[in-house]
């Protein structure tokens, strides 16, 4: 349910409500208590709070008026979907404009519905315009201004409607009441690979958004080019900046075990996964160990690694049995006895054919 400011609400699972404060995004809002207290709140965790709202008698027997013919009146929507880039954290990306595909489903992130973003995460003041080619044709999708330090979501789409927002331009102006720099108009390109929404590897952790996402890099603050910079370039008719909108990579898991170009070694022993194995039994320890493996074959594969080679231990031979077991969901891989004079019999290469 969408809420906006000054809302009375009610908790939907513990007692108590209070007043919403802020739109955080689409799924969250700021509440403030009734001892003034401010907190973070799941939409879906709240209800109206109806004791609060004023009733009126009504004569069900009373004659309906018929509706007149009356010409309709545009309404600007209110703009509820406006909200502070991550009020509580400290944001560690670059600063500038930033568009993100945040799915609805954090957990399954390749299913669901997506919010499309537009992150001002920059000290200007600023307005844009958004135009996508549909059905080859360009359309004008959405405008409007952001304060600096704020986000906006401009749309949700489903996944059917992921390739109409693949390719276009956005295009952003810079405003200010007693400006002390003139900047440029930025122009960027859009051009998203489609297969990128359906690789779960795609959505990553961000400081910017409470949850994962697609995010996408539309202008760096460091690129802004002023009036007085742009003298010469002005002189040949090179007016604006035009730039292309580039994904923002954290550093791939698999990099910290690389030992060549396109090679790791991942010791999987739980002394090097966990600092202290106080408390956790050997389901546990198994567990850790099997997601590890997971998760760093995952980011290998994604990132055109040729090699990976598991050190699993003698052991038992419970975890190489069930590293050999899950290898059978991929079909692109195969594995082997990793170099014994290296590594012993407690190691497993394994090799990845596509990227060979």
């Amino acid at each position: 349910m969408r809420f906006k400011v000054g809302d009375k609400v009610t908790f939907l699972n513990e007692s108590g409500g209070g007043v919403v404060k802020a739109i955080i995004d689409s799924k969250l809002v700021k509440v403030e208590t009734g001892d003034g207290f401010e907190m973070p709140v799941l939409s879906s965790e709240l209800i109206p709070d109806y004791r609060s709202m004023e009733t009126e008698d009504i004569n069900v027997f009373a004659p309906v008026e018929k509706p007149k013919n009356k010409k309709p009146v545009y309404e600007e929507p209110e703009a509820t979907t406006i909200s502070e880039i991550n009020p509580w954290g400290t944001i560690r990306e670059e600063k500038g404009i930033y568009l993100a595909f945040e799915p609805h489903n954090q957990q399954w992130v390749l299913t669901g519905d997506l919010d499309v973003i537009l992150l001002n995460h920059t000290s200007q003041y600023l307005l844009y315009n958004l135009f996508l080619k549909q059905n080859g044709e360009l359309q004008g999708v959405d405008y409007g201004s952001l304060e600096k330090g704020n986000k906006v979501v401009i749309e949700t789409i489903s996944r059917e409607d992921i390739e109409n927002w693949c390719s276009g331009y956005i295009q952003f102006m810079f405003y200010s009441s007693s400006p002390r720099v003139l900047w440029l108009p930025i122009h960027t390109v859009i051009e998203i690979k489609p297969n990128r929404f359906f690789k779960e590897g795609s959505y990553r952790s961000n400081t910017l958004l409470q949850g994962k996402a697609l995010l996408l890099g539309l202008a760096p603050e460091s690129t802004f080019q002023s009036v007085s910079e742009s003298e010469e370039s002005r002189k040949y008719d090179n007016h604006g900046q035009a730039t292309e909108a580039q994904p923002v990579k954290e550093k791939p898991l698999i990099d910290k075990y690389r030992t060549n170009f396109d090679e790791a070694v991942v010791d999987l022993h739980i002394g090097e996964l966990v600092n202290n194995i106080a408390g956790l039994s050997s389901h546990d320890m198994f567990d850790i160990q099997m997601d590890y493996f997971h998760k760093t074959l995952e980011s290998a594969i994604n990132n055109d690694y040729r090699k990976v080679t598991f050190i699993h231990g003698v052991g038992n031979g419970i975890l190489k049995n069930a590293i050999i077991k899950a290898l059978e969901e991929y079909e692109q891989l195969k594995n082997k006895m990793a170099s014994i004079s290296k590594f012993g019999v407690g190691a497993i290469d394994i090799l990845i054919k596509d990227n060979e």
